[in-house]
């Protein structure tokens, strides 16, 4: 070992002796100039990799941003297809709306058609210009008005002569239409009413009703078309302050109507129809 120590001294003194101080001291300035270099192209390393790593990152964020674009895209040409169907679908259902509006249309006009025909007979067989008489039509019904003093005397239920006379023309008209309905609806003043065996107005008004009815039946018309009804004094058209307001309450009307049935089998054709053009 101190061989190896010896030795190592020898050589220094040798090689100091070789190189001169000048000499070691431009060795010493290139090393640290080359080291210089060095750090410098390591940090410039460093920075290209940190660079690198940076635009690697940035690259995989584009990717993800793509691959989410696709899918979106995909998703959107779903969406869009779905909404284009759903449009269509929605077209196709108001389309089918709108026939089904029509063919009801249909219906109600054919209905009203009947009425408007219906009127029009019994104001010809009735006739027009009797101011006791009056024949319209509310909301698809026809009605016939006939005034108090035209059917029936003070206080009684027993139809007159003339009566039978007019109701035989309505009864003419009602047999003409044996799917119709036919409801006599009696009205009366406030005036109190008591002739056992009746009590008050109500019962006066259900007599009357039935009475106009069983003449209808005598005349020909199917029972099973009428309806008997008393209002009392309970539906009164204009005040009852005057004589002559209370001999306008005092009315029988004859109403004439469809039957709810027939109406809706009418409806019920008409939706069979549009299903089978569909």
């Amino acid at each position: 070992m101190k061989k190896l120590i010896l030795l190592s001294i020898s050589a220094m003194f040798i090689l100091g002796s070789c190189v001169s101080k000048k000499e070691y001291a431009a060795l010493e300035a290139k090393q640290q100039e080359t080291q210089d270099l060095l750090n410098t192209a390591t940090v410039k390393l460093n920075s290209c990799l940190s660079r690198a790593q940076g635009l690697e990152d940035r690259i995989s964020d584009l990717k993800k941003s793509n691959d989410n674009l696709i899918t979106s895209n995909e998703s959107l040409t779903m969406l869009t297809s779905k909404g284009a169907s759903n449009v269509e679908k929605t077209l196709e259902s108001l389309k089918e709306k709108d026939l089904r509006i029509s063919r009801l249309q249909d219906a109600v006009s054919k209905k009203d058609s009947v009425m408007l025909a219906l009127v029009t007979s019994l104001k010809k067989e009735v006739g027009m210009n009797d101011p006791d008489i009056q024949v319209n039509v509310e909301k698809g019904v026809v009605f016939i008005s006939i005034a108090d003093k035209v059917l029936f005397q003070s206080g009684s239920y027993s139809v007159t002569s003339r009566a039978k006379e007019i109701l035989g023309k309505v009864a003419t008209v009602v047999k003409s239409k044996p799917t119709f309905e036919c409801m006599v609806e009696a009205h009366t003043d406030p005036v109190p009413y008591n002739k056992p065996p009746l009590i008050d107005n109500w019962d006066l008004s259900v007599k009357r009703a039935t009475s106009v009815v069983r003449v209808l039946e005598d005349l020909g018309v199917a029972p099973k078309q009428l309806i008997a009804a008393g209002r009392g004094e309970f539906q009164p058209l204009v005040d009852n302050d005057t004589a002559d307001n209370r001999a306008k309450n005092r009315r029988t009307r004859i109403i004439v109507l469809p039957k709810i049935d027939e109406f809706y089998d009418m409806i019920d054709k008409e939706m069979k129809l549009l299903e089978a053009g569909n």
